[in-house]
């Protein structure tokens, strides 16, 4: 009886990027690419209808970004690791991807060399994280191999709905777009924006843009 195949879900809102982890991903026997997101809700969506055994996540994606698709998943989906894929280097971003809940992070640039290793490792449930990341993270931080996994702790003070709100603005849609996306009547989506930038001690929709792209909800 054959072994049952391992199954990922790839979000990337780039067609090409999708394309070329799929084929990377796919030469390894026993490994099968069961769906693909464009969008950080679509991978919130797949997830729970597939249930993968790996999210390959990006960070930076419409609609939800990397951070908030992975805490939506792993507080929903019981059994799925998620590896978050970024351009980014810095320390503070891979605390980020601690604190969602993901156990791995691999560089763009890096994933030719280390994304199979990464899979491996958490198919193990063990953490894997770049080199030149990881060596930017004090060794406490990256603690999270095994099944413990750490808090999914919320960033800024907002709720869930607040940082689902904080990047749709941020992302330039009205409140009427934004209740449109979310299924709330605009009246809602006009008190988490009012909430949120009380809460923020923001003063206009520019300083929510430069929080959102600071803090990686959104890329500039």
């Amino acid at each position: 009886m054959n072994a049952k195949p391992t199954r990922i879900l790839l979000a990337d809102d780039h067609e090409v990027a999708r394309r070329g982890l799929r084929a990377l991903l796919e030469m390894h026997p026993g490994w099968e690419v069961c769906g693909e997101a464009a969008d950080g809700r679509a991978a919130v969506d797949l997830a729970q209808k597939l249930s993968p055994d790996i999210v390959v996540m990006d960070i930076g994606m419409p609609q939800l970004n990397g951070f908030e698709a992975t805490r939506q998943i792993l507080e929903r989906t019981r059994g799925i690791e998620v590896l978050v894929l970024s351009i980014h280097e810095s320390g503070q971003m891979v605390r980020e991807v601690i604190g969602a809940g993901a156990r791995g992070y691999v560089l763009k640039s890096d994933a030719g060399r280390d994304l199979v290793a990464a899979v491996e490792a958490l198919l193990r449930c063990e953490s894997f994280f770049s080199p030149s990341v990881a060596s930017s993270v004090r060794a406490a931080d990256l603690k999270v191999a095994g099944p413990k996994r750490p808090s999914l702790r919320p960033a800024g003070g907002l709720t869930r709905r607040e940082r689902e709100v904080l990047q749709l603005l941020a992302e330039g849609r009205a409140n009427k777009a934004v209740a449109k996306v979310l299924g709330i009547s605009v009246k809602t989506a006009e008190t988490h924006r009012a909430r949120i930038m009380r809460k923020l001690g923001m003063k206009s929709l520019a300083d929510l843009v430069r929080y959102a792209i600071r803090n990686g909800f959104i890329e500039a």
